[in-house]
């Protein structure tokens, strides 16, 4: 097969891609999702034939992985409405009080372990807001950085505790 731009071959191509895509979709995915996303994407790709006629192959393969992502938020947000079977042990009845114990508890848990895995900076910076109550100002002043420093790191505390909130909700 021959290919446009700098590579010899479709799989030249794979060799050379196949490592970033993988480290694309793990970011977005998941590990468990991730080397399956990525077999997709390049089988979609030379499914099509789009290999050989793009002029950016790299580019294609990965405008369609961002869209397999897409994708399987679409179906797993459409899966997530359906019907479960009643499982007695699981699907027991609790008081409302011990549900939202659990839940808290749950929360709770998740929220330490993103913050536990927050780079050392970022976490202090976020401790420094809202347990002290600092402002940006004087957090930037304290540790010797920029106030747009500050919101940066802010910015990727709240991420990750967002993100840690959307997995408990799973």
């Amino acid at each position: 097969m021959t290919a446009p731009g700098p590579f010899a071959s479709f799989d030249q191509f794979y060799r050379l891609e196949n490592r970033q895509l993988l480290h694309f979709f793990r970011r977005r995915v998941g590990r468990e999702e991730a080397s399956d996303l990525t077999q997709e994407a390049f089988t979609r790709m030379l499914r099509t034939g789009a290999f050989e006629r793009v002029e950016n192959p790299r580019a294609y393969l990965f405008r369609a992985a961002h869209n397999l992502v897409i994708e399987r938020a679409r179906q797993s947000k459409r899966k997530g409405k359906g019907l479960f079977p009643f499982d007695d042990d699981r699907d027991a009845p609790t008081g409302p009080e011990q549900t939202l114990a659990m839940e808290a508890s749950d929360l709770r848990r998740g929220l330490r372990r993103a913050l536990l895995a927050m780079p050392r900076r970022t976490r202090r910076i976020f401790l420094m807001h809202r347990l002290r109550r600092q402002t940006y100002r004087e957090i930037a002043e304290e540790i010797g950085i920029r106030e747009q420093g500050v919101e940066y790191h802010m910015m990727r505390a709240l991420a990750r505790c967002r993100k840690a909130v959307a997995f408990q909700r799973w």
